[in-house]
């Protein structure tokens, strides 16, 4: 695999393509965000996900099975309890989770919340499960007035605080997010705190896109530190230095949005030595699954899949590009958390053999031990399908 060295994973957050057979035990029976989104919008229209084989891993409307797949392709299935983006993008990096991250539907205990009042000298609002865009049009005013950060949570495992930028400085509220990760710990020991500011007046707050997420480090090394012990770069777009909490990346990339995180993925792509560009596509999840769009969920699709070309020929001879997800995030079921479900997965690139059917991947770990057995050393969680991609009349 020696003249494999350069490696694109985008993760689209919360594009699944199916439920789960334990989908049931999360509430989630009939979730299937491609299969649903399609249907509600009368159609997609992503001609280049398509060719690359996006309709043969199931039912879309509007995108057909290609005759000839220009990529090979599949769908995934995540082993790890759960169905949040910590807990996916691990598995991707190769680390499975034995026990789910703990979740607070009731919100969360006293002795969380007081020990956080005390450390941070206010009360707080909220302290309940709740849409971060409807919290702050509840609770906002009552911020404004009395300066009290709003804590709240969802159906993943995080704890969320959110507070108005001229209330609440951003670098202050950073720290209550950094005191809240020291208490979190043990049987409470979520898998984000993430900061939420928002600017405006009530009845018309929009929330900024200076959102922090602060992050457990993985439990044991992942892919990602494997390929920097050998030497090898891995920069992090979007989100994705906050889900590792830095390990494993050598340079992270913030950006505002997806159009910005496309644009400087193709960049990265076009400029990489050898190692991984990885990167998170987080508005498909927090704009449209999680506010039950699918309109604007598939114009968010549409507009990466008009970038394919780009990013395709940003590849380098020695590049592969993998296109996949982190759990699902149906915009058309009552729920307006994620879904447990598969993930559809295309692998693409120069060297690699087209059409190639990758079946149902039993965990998302296949990408880890497959993208290391293309940088020469094996991953003992998941397996390679590199052998099933390498051009046959090629020597690698």
């Amino acid at each position: 695999m020696s003249l494999i060295r350069k490696v694109t994973i985008v993760v689209l957050d919360g594009t699944g393509i199916g439920a789960l057979p334990d989908a049931g035990r999360y509430g989630d029976e009939g979730s299937n965000t491609l299969g649903n989104l399609s249907e509600a919008v009368g159609g997609l229209k992503v001609p280049h996900l398509q060719q690359l084989g996006l309709g043969n891993i199931g039912p879309i409307k509007g995108v057909p099975p290609a005759a000839k797949p220009v990529a090979a392709w599949g769908k995934m299935a995540e082993r790890s309890p759960g169905k949040d983006t910590t807990t996916g993008h691990w598995e991707i990096a190769g680390v499975i989770l034995d026990r789910p991250f703990p979740v607070y539907p009731n919100g969360f205990p006293p002795e969380i919340i007081t020990a956080f009042e005390e450390r941070i000298g206010r009360r707080v609002l909220g302290n309940k499960p709740a849409s971060g865009t409807a919290i702050i049009e509840e609770l906002g005013a009552e911020h404004m007035r009395t300066g009290y950060p709003i804590v709240y949570t969802s159906a993943d495992s995080v704890f969320q605080i959110a507070a108005h930028e001229e209330v609440i400085p951003v670098a202050e509220l950073y720290r209550m997010c950094e005191i809240a990760r020291s208490i979190l710990t043990g049987e409470h020991a979520v898998a984000r705190v993430i900061a939420r500011p928002f600017v405006g007046q009530p009845g018309n707050f929009r929330r900024t896109e200076r959102r922090h997420d602060f992050s457990l480090p993985p439990p044991r090394p992942t892919l990602l530190e494997a390929l920097t012990a050998r030497g090898y770069t891995v920069a992090g777009i979007g989100k994705v230095s906050d889900i590792f909490a830095g390990r494993g990346i050598t340079q992270s990339i913030p950006v505002k949005n997806n159009t910005e995180n496309i644009r400087r993925t193709i960049e990265a792509v076009r400029e990489m030595v050898p190692g991984i560009v990885f990167t998170n596509l987080v508005d498909f999840d927090t704009l449209y699954g999680h506010r039950n769009d699918p309109v604007g969920f598939a114009r968010a699709l549409e507009e990466f899949d008009a970038a394919l070309p780009e990013l395709m020929a940003a590849v380098a001879p020695d590049g592969v590009l993998f296109i996949t997800a982190d759990h699902g995030c149906d915009p058309t079921t009552p729920s307006t958390d994620h879904s447990r479900e598969y993930v559809p997965l295309l692998v693409w690139g120069p060297r690699l053999r087209e059409g190639v059917a990758l079946g149902v991947r039993v965990t998302f770990a296949d990408v880890a031990a497959t993208i290391a057995e293309f940088f020469d050393f094996t991953w003992d969680v998941g397996e390679s399908f590199a052998q099933l991609l390498v051009s046959l009349h090629k020597t690698y």
